[in-house]
Parts: structure tokens; sequence; C-alpha cells
């Protein structure tokens, strides 16, 4: 486990970054349909860290692209959140600057609350999405430091972030993750337009500072690892 920093002090949630990339740093391929990268153990894995988080945050652009539902699939997990006197399926959290977002995909309309956080004026997305979502304004440019604020004040200690790329990019540019989980998965994409994991930025430590890893798990043929991205070695 990495060693948190006191809530009282920073009042936002535990940050998890999870993503599965190819062997050659690809989170997907260029055509229309998902590449499925993780084995269905890893899967099984992703499916329990979501079971204990309270909210899970993707970007705009990864909803248009997988409209994914973004629950717990476990019945087990979900009664056992229940039983904790959970909501089944943790907040759903999607990061929009223009919140140009179609209502009709189905992840609005499946599992429990959720957040749209934009930098649009918030009573056009509002009349949208009508009660299918919450819309916060979170500054422009969108200030994710706010929207982890935010999150902490409607009760989220554990935030599951699951992409995309530039949503995982600004999350570490910014020093605002206290775990990365890095899924390897045994495949090749080489495609020059695919979207890859991370985007150029200025990360905290510099080039070529090495992050520390805390642990390696094989989940089927995918190869977990875990790293403390403000753990740097020499």
């Amino acid at each position: 486990m990495v060693p948190d920093r006191p809530a009282a002090a920073r009042r936002r949630p535990r940050v998890i970054l999870s993503v599965a990339v190819s062997l050659d740093g690809y989170i997907d391929d260029a055509t229309p349909e998902r590449l499925r990268l993780s084995s269905p153990e890893d899967f099984d894995r992703v499916d329990a860290v979501r079971a204990q988080c309270d909210a899970l945050l993707i970007g705009a652009n990864t909803l248009r692209r997988d409209n994914p539902r973004l629950l717990v699939a476990d019945e087990r997990r979900r009664a056992a959140r229940a039983a904790r006197g959970l909501p089944a399926h943790p907040l759903k959290v999607v990061v929009s600057a223009s919140a140009d977002l179609d209502p009709g995909l189905r992840f609005w309309h499946c599992g429990d609350k959720k957040v749209i956080y934009t930098s649009a004026a918030p009573d056009g997305p509002s009349a949208r999405f009508g009660g299918l979502a919450d819309v916060v304004a979170a500054g422009t440019p969108l200030d994710l430091g706010a929207v982890l604020e935010d999150l902490w004040r409607r009760g989220v200690r554990r935030l599951m972030v699951e992409g995309g790329g530039t949503i995982h990019t600004l999350f570490l540019e910014g020093d605002l993750a206290d775990e990365l989980h890095l899924a390897v998965a045994p495949v090749l994409v080489g495609q020059r337009d695919a979207p890859r994991f991370l985007h150029p930025a200025r990360f905290p430590g510099g080039t070529g500072r090495r992050m520390r890893l805390i642990d390696t798990q094989q989940f089927g043929d995918t190869v977990l690892h875990r790293y403390d991205p403000r753990g740097w070695t020499a």
C-alpha cells in the first residue's frame, strides 16, 4: 500500500489511476471496435477494485469512444457494498470541458448517480441531461483539483480513474495520483493513429527519474504493475 497523505490536510479522495496497455504503449487500436487488452482474470481484478471505490472517473473522449457502462459486474461485490450501506455501484464521473456529450449513451441509463464536471456554463448541459446527472462548473480551464475537492464533499474517499490518455496525463502532470495500476497485455498494436496511454507533458520528477514499483502480479496473461507516482528512486 502506498502511504497516503493526511486526508484532513488535502480534503481530496485517494486517486487510483487504472489502465491496460499493449506492449508498445497503446490503450486501444485505430479501429471503431474497442480492443480488449486485459485478460478475463484482469477484468475481474479491475471489477474488484471498482467495488472498493466510491467513484469512477473517465474523460469525455473515452465516454464517446467506448460508451462504457462503468459498473461493478459481480453480484456478490454489489451485495457486499449494499451490506455496508453503499449504493450497488460507485458514483460515475465524467470530465468534459465542453459537456458536448450524447444523453443517449448507455453510461447515463444504468448504475446509480452521475456527475459531469465541465468548463461550460452549466445551464445548457443541465437542461440537456435533465435528471440523468449533476452538472458542475469546474473552472476555465477545467481544474482537476477543484473536481477532487468537490468529490470529497460528496463523500468520495477513493476514486478510480479509468482514462483515457488525456485524463491520465493531466492527473500525473498535476501530481494528483496516489497509485498507478498499469496492466500490460501481451499485444502489439503498432498503429500510428491509435491512442496511447500518455501524451507529452511536464511530469513531476523530470525526465529519466524512476517511479517506485510497489508490486507486480500476473492475472492470466496480463501483468499488473503497481506504482507510487510520488515515490521516485535515484
